[in-house]
């Protein structure tokens, strides 16, 4: 009975957080291979495609844990290790991805297959992009 009403809490907690615009909780600490690909994670906030904005930063008291804002939505976001060298963030309860690759970043929709936002570019990328053309 204990363990279901702390879940219960938990989540219920975590969609309050979530109403009110704050980052759920993530859970259990990073492998050292997730620490690995956070460093590699560009924070500020990226143009994209079509006037969309996303705001990428560290969570504080979080090592390795993002947030990420796009429009009015906000997730907390893990990196998970890729063998491509691609940054991969994850918001694994609402299925969202945000990928990074030095030429761009793309956030995208795990669940339903599709790209939310595309072409997305942070200072860093800059280069990248402009060398590829």
């Amino acid at each position: 009975m204990r363990r279901l009403t702390t879940t219960l809490i938990a989540t219920t907690l975590g969609a309050t957080l979530a109403t009110i615009g704050l980052p759920a909780l993530a859970a259990g600490p990073l492998s050292p291979g997730q620490m690995d690909a956070a460093s590699q994670v560009f924070v500020g906030t990226a143009q994209c495609e079509f006037n969309n904005t996303i705001t990428v930063t560290a969570l504080p008291g979080q090592a390795g844990h993002f947030r990420l804002q796009h429009k009015k939505a906000v997730y907390t976001m893990v990196p998970q290790e890729t063998t491509t060298g691609a940054v991969r963030l994850e918001d694994a309860k609402a299925g969202v991805v945000w990928l990074q690759i030095p030429a761009k970043s793309m956030l995208m929709n795990a669940k339903l297959g599709q790209r939310v936002a595309d072409a997305c570019l942070m200072a860093e990328q800059a280069p990248a992009q402009t060398a590829a053309k």
